[in-house]
């Protein structure tokens, strides 16, 4: 799998740009704030649908524009396909594969594959529970893409249970109950249903994710990663129907609990990704370059989930990920890269790409227009 051409309409600071790229490692260089990291995000954002930099797709729109578009042409299975997007400000957005229209916009899910290495994915191991949640959502949307429509549709089911909530203080306990019930039979399918897709995905990310560590970390440790929940014998469930009805005997535990908090305490938006570095949390006690590791890990074993998957290595980006390197786990990187048919890389400077690298070298230098030029030897 690999990305033949992109083009860019209004997104971030192209106006518009038109790029083609060749199988292999494609460095893009130039200095920050110039363009190089717009374009991997383009790619990324046709692959999962969200940015790796941003929350709000209205940021990926060019200042003063109405939308964004972006036309990506892959080469999958040998065969050629052109995804299109549209971006739009205060309008749903729109996607077409090889000129036909889709219904929903996520239904473009799961025909490009993509895994991003960025600064940001120190989060993953020092951020709140949210980045490892969205880590976990967003490789199962990749696997398994009717699971970005299940996140969907829990993220509403939650705010209307919620808003039930915080109503409840008026209610008795019967006409509460009655109505948090008829709640419940939307509410909780959906919990259970997400809850098991991201228990499954850590349950096949576990060994990969132990191994790369131990193929990119220079010291001999280990590290392990665990599903946390609210519900601790939730993690052992061998089925989403035993899973449905260990959240319903909590939440009607909890009731009286959540009439006062008047906030769901019980599903899948409470648990966590647990990283454990020589069985201690690394969040607090992961060194910098530690962290590196195990978020480097976390990206290898959704880059080796995807390949078993979809039976070709995903497109890989290393954005700005070798100048927070060292030599070592330069060198270890890029051997644990070296199955990916096209890898992205961009960097400030040439000197921190490795000397290792060849291939395609572009220079990025859009600013308020769009220049991206081929370097010549």
């Amino acid at each position: 799998m690999w990305v033949r051409e992109l083009s860019l309409a209004d997104f971030r600071s192209y106006e518009s740009v038109d790029v083609e790229f060749s199988p292999g490692e494609v460095v893009l260089s130039g200095l920050n704030g110039r363009g190089k990291t717009n374009l991997v995000e383009a790619v990324g954002y046709a692959a999962g649908l969200e940015s790796h930099r941003v929350s709000s797709d209205s940021a990926l729109i060019r200042r003063d524009c109405e939308r964004a578009v972006i036309r990506l042409t892959a080469v999958i299975a040998g065969r050629e396909t052109t995804i299109e997007l549209q971006i739009n400000a205060g309008r749903a957005n729109k996607v077409q594969v090889n000129g036909s229209p889709l219904p929903r916009t996520r239904d473009v899910l799961g025909v490009f594959r993509c895994v991003t290495f960025a600064p940001e994915d120190l989060r993953l191991v020092k951020g709140e529970p949210s980045e490892r949640r969205r880590f976990l959502d967003g490789v199962m949307a990749q696997v398994a893409p009717r699971y970005a429509g299940v996140r969907s549709d829990f993220e509403k089911a939650l705010k209307q249970r919620n808003a039930l909530l915080r109503s409840a203080a008026g209610m008795s306990a019967s006409d509460f109950a009655a109505s948090v019930q008829v709640w419940d039979e939307r509410y909780v399918p959906l919990a259970a249903e997400l809850t098991w897709g991201r228990l499954n995905a850590v349950r096949r990310l576990t060994e990969p994710v132990a191994l790369a560590y131990q193929s990119i970390s220079p010291a001999a440790d280990t590290c392990r990663i665990n599903y946390v929940s609210a519900i601790p014998s939730l993690v052992a469930a061998t089925s989403i129907e035993e899973i449905h009805g260990l959240i319903i005997e909590s939440l009607i535990e909890r009731r009286s609990e959540e009439m006062r908090r008047g906030a769901t305490s019980v599903g899948p938006h409470r648990d966590d990704l647990d990283l454990q570095l020589n069985e201690m949390p690394a969040r607090t006690h992961a060194s910098h370059g530690e962290s590196w590791s195990l978020a480097l890990s976390l990206r290898l074993a959704a880059f080796e989930t995807l390949t078993e998957i979809g039976g070709e290595p995903p497109i890989l980006i290393l954005d700005d990920v070798f100048a927070e390197l060292d030599e070592t786990r330069r060198g270890r990187l890029l051997a644990a890269i070296s199955p990916a048919e096209q890898v992205f890389i961009t960097a400030a400077v040439t000197a921190d790409v490795p000397t290792g690298i060849v291939g395609q070298r572009w220079q990025v230098d859009a600013g308020d227009t769009s220049h991206v030029e081929l370097e010549t030897a």
